[in-house]
């Protein structure tokens, strides 16, 4: 694996994201973390709203500054809101589709000119609900799909340039569930990875020399429901 320098990792204070940083930290490079929340590891932190885009692309901006550039970047931060599209307000809805991809996008448009230059590498996180669709997810989903769509335009305009790496992972054990009433929750039984699983697959894709591509991965625990 090549070094994996300073990663930037959106949603790094808990879950996959924390997860991750710690899988960075593990081989050898530097986390640097945006999120509303204070990492509890001591990572490098700017606090941003990513359904804020201008404010999403100033943090990049700032960490690419402290930092000295950027090597990598992981948009792991995620919400939902769960219901049927009636149930759901407007306001909860759009916030879903603002965090999980107007801010990975925001976050990949500021990171770009960094990452060029240090010929670096994209790792988005979507989900097999950005592949197969549920009922009561239908903000989860089409932000999800989103990802998927946008990541797949982005490896074909940045090729040669940038490395882009799509994630598709299944439920994972996080905290991700904790603010879902009991009917959306995963039963104490489901079958669901674990986020330091997944977290090693990224820091695999971050890590594959300059000229080799991981393009995409589906990473989840073995008795997956929502996959295949």
């Amino acid at each position: 694996m090549r070094s994996l320098g300073n990663v930037l990792i959106t949603g790094g204070a808990s879950g996959l994201g924390a997860a991750t940083a710690e899988a960075v930290r593990a081989e050898g490079g530097t986390p640097w973390v945006l999120d509303r929340a204070r990492p509890a590891d001591g990572a490098e932190f700017v606090r941003v709203d990513l359904a804020d885009s201008a404010a999403a692309e100033q943090a990049v901006r700032e960490v690419a500054e402290r930092a000295g550039g950027l090597d990598g970047v992981v948009t792991a931060a995620g919400i939902d809101a769960c219901g049927p599209l009636g149930e759901v307000p407007a306001k909860d809805w759009e916030r879903v589709a603002h965090v999980n991809l107007l801010g990975t996008v925001a976050v990949v448009r500021a990171a770009l000119p960094y990452l060029e230059q240090s010929h670096g590498r994209i790792v988005t996180v979507s989900s097999t609900l950005g592949i197969k669709a549920v009922s009561d997810a239908t903000a989860y989903c089409a932000s999800k799909f989103g990802v998927v769509g946008f990541t797949r335009a982005l490896a074909a305009e940045l090729a040669g340039r940038v490395g882009v790496t799509l994630l598709v992972p299944g439920g994972m054990w996080t905290r991700f569930f904790d603010d879902r009433t009991e009917q959306y929750r995963p039963p104490a039984d489901a079958k669901l990875n674990r986020p330091e699983h997944v977290a090693g697959t990224i820091a695999f894709a971050l890590g594959q020399p300059p000229d080799a591509e991981v393009r995409e991965l589906v990473v989840c625990a073995s008795e997956e429901g929502s996959w295949p």
